[in-house]
């Protein structure tokens, strides 16, 4: 490895946000640098072994759709898949996937240990090198210095990091790997304030002993769904995995823990995930449940381990296996590894610009945990959207910024840069305002043609997705226009003379329903249909029952355009404007937002308080209120 060569980017982990970073920058032609501490560890499922779910799904379609990777490396890994929420409407529903843990990591090695542009070094930073408060480099432990024009710190649960089992805590950044130590002092000498946050993970069981006869088996839907809208989908075999409970008797075991457990004792300072709580947590905090789900989830096809969802637990040794045999099935389990919880560094997102570039380091960008968020998904996104943006300066086009009615990723960001978090931040479908515009199936319609603008969108992807987009317009222009004729019935009701798609919209009628009526009356629908995939139907299906409904949310959002397109200059002396309160001021100079629309976003920045923002630009002249209104 040479030392002197000057990269574009410096990744600094190989966690989900730096191999989503890496992958590409250099595939969009930028020479790029991937520091991690242990190469054989890269995209490494630190905690459940699963891709997706609620909201999360919807990230990962959207970096599918961008050119992004985590969709083909879960499609590739995948030993169960399943559609959540399907009794539920569409913009609720979403894909989660089961992975083989080793496989998953040998999908993602394969890919980044053969791009052009990318150099993969085992080593651990320790420093940034600056020059005029810029950061040009990183210096590692084994003495070497790189150097580059942007460096993107993806450094998870490492920095700083420490695992607690019960009253025995140690310096990691998971088990088994040693933390990054000294990188916290260098982002701390360059003005970036860090605080601590905690997560943790559940005991693995060895497979073997536990007593399947006794428990409930869930086994992938069919057909399978899948992540990727233009890989070839799952290709492993599907096995089950296993539902179980806590009792009353566990609740007893895990409270007689409490006295020797690190988040009750005080010996945990960070600020745990409020919706992922650890099993004593949900104990103390909800008395009167008398059981708690336990999902078993097997590691791999070969693997000899099974990750017990639902029991995250710091507590001693001896509590951890009294707990385990207590649970139904359970009762002969052997641990192979224990539960633990982690603590580590971060930096509150508000020190961030919305590129994920640092404010106080220019050329530092961060992603994933680093800005307090919990989840590969999560991760993945901002690594990608980091990357993006990064590339964008690099080539000196306008950055990567999509609105949150166009993506999951940039309500992420945006609650991140707009509201910060003092504890692990989780997507869900509530946070997103325009979810209805924001189904995991219309990912690619919403992105594709900006992945594909930027360079990252190959011309196979972009043929498969032209032509899936040509089938949803279509369709959704067939049912729009064909009317039934005489004697039509479906579900028992007359709809002589009705378009399709109006009978479509009536409740518990599917376009199956449809597509079962007489050829005369349904016309070229069942050929129609026959061109698209299930995945491509549901999409058409939804666009027509729902359309109005975006039809309505898109009028909300081509209402508010107004103000998220009014940018406030980043040097702004909200001291001068009139009418503010000193709270108000105090949270605009923190935050510095880039437009009205997110200033309003901040809490406790008022509806009156943009006005008097829109009058100060306008006294500034840099807007007529008239054309505003």
């Amino acid at each position: 490895m040479n030392e002197n060569d000057v990269f574009d980017c410096i990744v600094v982990g190989g966690g989900h946000a730096g191999c989503e970073a890496c992958a590409a920058l250099a595939r969009l032609g930028h020479r790029t640098l991937l520091v991690t501490g242990n190469v054989d560890r890269l995209g490494h499922l630190s905690c459940n072994p699963a891709i997706g779910g609620l909201a999360k799904t919807h990230m990962v379609r959207e970096i599918d759709a961008l050119g992004g990777m985590m969709g083909l490396w879960a499609d590739a890994s995948a030993i169960q898949m399943r559609v959540l929420n399907m009794s539920k409407g569409p913009a609720v529903r979403a894909t989660r996937g089961q992975m083989d843990r080793q496989a998953y990591m040998a999908n993602v090695r394969k890919s980044l240990f053969f791009l052009p542009n990318l150099r993969i070094w085992q080593d651990q930073v320790t420093g940034l090198v600056t020059s005029d408060r810029k950061v040009t480099g990183v210096i590692t432990r084994q003495g070497l210095r790189f150097l580059a024009s942007h460096v993107l710190l993806t450094t998870g649960t490492f920095l700083s990091g420490r695992i607690h089992m019960g009253l025995i805590n140690m310096p990691a950044g998971r088990l088994g790997d040693e933390p990054a130590t000294e990188l916290s002092s260098s982002l701390t000498a360059l003005g970036i304030q860090l605080g601590r946050l905690k997560t943790g993970t559940t005991p693995r069981l060895l497979g073997t002993s536990i007593d399947y006869d006794a428990l409930e088996a869930q086994y992938s839907d069919t057909p399978l769904p899948r992540f990727s809208f233009h890989g070839p989908g799952p290709v492993l075999p599907q096995v089950p995995c296993h539902i179980t409970w806590t009792n009353e008797t566990t609740h007893d075991i895990i409270r007689e823990g409490f006295d020797r457990s690190p988040l009750f004792t005080g010996v945990i300072q960070g600020t745990g995930a409020r919706y992922c709580p650890s099993i004593e947590d949900k104990v103390a905090r909800f008395p009167q449940r008398e059981r708690h789900h336990v999902f078993l989830e097997p590691e791999g096809l070969d693997g000899a381990e099974v990750y017990c969802n639902g029991i995250s637990t710091s507590l001693p040794l001896d509590i951890q296996e009294r707990m385990i045999h207590s649970i139904r099935g359970l009762e002969h389990a052997v641990m192979v590894r224990p539960g633990y919880a982690i603590e580590y560094d971060y930096a509150n997102p508000l020190q961030a610009h919305k590129t994920l570039e640092t404010k106080a380091v220019p050329n530092l960008w961060f992603a994933g945990q680093i800005n307090g968020t919990s989840g590969y998904e999560e991760a993945a996104a901002q690594g990608l959207w980091a990357a993006l943006n990064i590339s964008c300066r690099l080539r000196g086009l306008p950055p990567f910024l999509p609105r949150r009615d166009e993506a999951y990723m940039a309500v992420l960001v945006d609650d991140l840069v707009t509201s910060g978090t003092l504890e692990p931040y989780r997507m869900f479908t509530s946070r997103a305002e325009h979810r209805l515009l924001l189904r995991e199936d219309t990912a690619d319609m919403r992105l594709t043609p900006r992945g594909r603008e930027l360079g990252l969108v190959d011309d196979r992807q972009w043929d498969i997705f032209q032509r899936r987009r040509e089938l949803v317009s279509r369709g959704v222009a067939f049912l729009e226009n064909k009317r039934l004729g005489a004697g039509a019935i479906v579900r028992g009701d007359a709809v002589v003379g009705m378009p399709l798609a109006e009978v479509l919209r009536r409740p518990k009628v599917e376009l199956s329903d449809l597509a079962a009526l007489d050829g005369e009356q349904n016309g070229d629908l069942c050929a129609l249909l026959g061109e698209a995939d299930d995945f491509t139907r549901g999409t058409i299906q939804a666009d027509v029952k729902y359309k109005g409904y975006i039809e309505r949310q898109r009028a909300l959002v081509a209402r508010s355009l107004r103000l998220e397109e009014t940018p406030l200059p980043e040097d702004l002396d909200y001291t001068a404007v009139a009418g503010l309160s000193s709270e108000v001021v105090e949270k605009l100079c923190r935050v510095r937002p880039a437009s009205l629309g997110q200033a309003g976003r901040i809490s406790g920045v008022t509806p009156a308080a943009v006005d008097c923002l829109e009058i100060h630009l306008h006294k500034l002249g840099l807007l007529r209120l008239g054309k505003m209104k």
